[in-house]
């Protein structure tokens, strides 16, 4: 685990909060996530939000129930969520494209397919693929991406199922550790739509 900040870099020092922005392929808002950067290890960037932080998106918010820590892997092709007990949910991953940091925090395009272990009786399986269905044609992924990304669903769906690290429960169990030391820290002001739109990635070349 390393906890300072990239020099160099977009990433903010261990304990800022920030926003984790997300879009849709076309450019249009998704969610935005209130976290904070704890840091980063082998695996990449880790970001944490603790209970009661907001997540909003157009026309729907609402405050984790406990304590959660993602992973933002150098591949920018994913992040991966490890929810803390109790939660019905403890690994949610949201496949991803070109996730980048631009002013200290996060932003990238929801891909639509996400892989998840439940601990409620669902088990592990891959969701939203009727999403991932009718957007690749409404929105005209290209075909290489769409086999790119199908692919790695799988392979994470795999990974998880292996509990390799870092879809094993002591690697995020340390970063939840680490998120609950930053508990005096206060949240972003809450986002405004109309100052968060990006563009689509024709405009940038840009990940839920």
């Amino acid at each position: 685990m390393h906890l300072s900040g990239h020099p160099d870099s977009d990433r903010p020092e261990p304990g800022a909060p920030l926003q984790f922005r997300w879009r849709k392929w076309d450019g249009g808002p998704h969610w935005v996530n209130d976290c904070i950067y704890l840091g980063r290890d082998r695996w990449g960037d880790w970001v944490g939000q603790p209970s009661g932080w907001r997540n909003v998106r157009p026309g729907l918010e609402f405050v984790a129930d406990g304590p959660n820590v993602t992973l933002i892997p150098p591949s920018g092709d994913y992040a991966m969520t490890v929810h803390g007990a109790p939660r019905r949910v403890r690994i949610y991953i949201d496949v991803a494209w070109d996730i980048r940091w631009e002013g200290h925090e996060p932003r990238g395009i929801d891909m639509d397919l996400d892989v998840v272990k439940a601990i409620d009786g669902r088990g592990l399986f891959i969701d939203d693929r009727d999403e991932w269905d009718e957007h690749r044609v409404a929105y005209g992924y290209p075909l290489d991406l769409v086999d790119k990304l199908e692919a790695l669903a799988v392979d994470l769906e795999r990974r998880v199922a292996a509990a390799e690290a870092p879809f094993d429960d002591a690697t995020p169990d340390a970063w939840l550790a680490r998120l609950a030391s930053y508990d005096a820290v206060a949240p972003p002001p809450p986002v405004s739509f109309a100052a968060a739109g990006d563009g689509g990635p024709g405009a940038d070349g840009t990940a839920a």
